[in-house]
């Protein structure tokens, strides 16, 4: 079984997707199921995890009814306002669907630094356990210290640290991320995606072994049960096609035992986010 724990779906209009800059236009249009299903069956990937990318709990219901209709979307990870004294009733609404499995918030984007740290932020998680849903945790390596803390506050919440933290990787810089995200990895209910590399690196010029240190940090910190592959397609297509940036981790993977590929591939998804096999 082979998942892609990280895609997303949008119709485009730049009102809602300004984050889409100039030198992005190739994201400037529609990408649904249609344009996703003939990439996966190429690369013999058998299902998805689709990924909020709007702060609006509308888009949230557009992708488990998305959802319906598709099959290969095993899980969907909205958004809800965690923020808002109307949480639970948000949750208690989209939780209701079977395949919402998660929250996300683009933490990333937020100009305090702490966001992840505030009270109101945090009454929010509080509740995802209640309703048996991960959080997929978008910073940078400069968030990385307040994730700690939220993990430590959270023991029993899984949380993912979505594209391995960003790391410098146009740079070549390892630290303080790697030191970070080790500290990150201490805590055993935070897992970490391996996505999000190329469009890290750079664009018109990465090799494979660009990522090869990143990996390696990243396995060295959580070990091959706590990672999962994902493409962060279609944002990836400023980089590179949907098969190069899949080789990536499938040409890494190759290194580990038969039990280890199966838990990366797919085996570890499905525990994180409690989608059937």
């Amino acid at each position: 079984m082979k998942i892609d724990t990280h895609q997303h779906f949008w119709h485009y209009n730049p009102e809602e997707y300004g984050w889409i800059g100039p030198d992005m236009g190739c994201l400037k249009r529609d990408f649904l199921p249609d344009d996703l299903a003939p990439l996966l069956s190429s690369q013999d990937v058998e299902g998805t995890i689709a990924v909020q990318a709007r702060q609006c709990i509308e888009e949230s219901r557009w992708l488990l009814e998305l959802s319906e209709h598709y099959s290969f979307i095993r899980g969907v990870v909205g958004w809800v306002d965690l923020c808002s004294t109307k949480v639970k009733e948000q949750l208690e609404e989209l939780g209701d669907h079977r395949k919402f499995c998660g929250v996300r918030h683009v933490i990333h984007d937020e100009p305090d630094d702490e966001f992840m740290l505030r009270t109101d932020f945090m009454r929010g998680v509080a509740l995802l356990g209640d309703f048996e849903l991960t959080y997929d945790i978008l910073i940078y390596p400069k968030h990385l210290p307040a994730a700690c803390t939220l993990a430590a506050h959270f023991p029993d919440q899984p949380l993912v640290v979505d594209h391995m933290a960003k790391p410098a990787i146009r740079k070549r810089q390892l630290e303080p991320w790697k030191r970070d995200l080790d500290r990150l990895a201490s805590f055993e209910n935070v897992h970490c995606k391996l996505s999000g590399m190329v469009t890290e690196a750079d664009w018109t010029n990465w090799e494979l072994t660009d990522f090869s240190v990143y990996l390696d940090t990243v396995f060295e910190c959580f070990g091959s049960r706590r990672v999962m592959v994902g493409s962060d397609w279609p944002v990836c297509t400023v980089a590179g096609s949907y098969a190069q940036v899949m080789g990536i981790t499938e040409s890494y993977v190759e290194q580990f035992s038969d039990d280890e590929k199966r838990g990366i591939r797919g085996e570890n998804a499905r525990k994180f986010y409690r989608f059937p096999g």
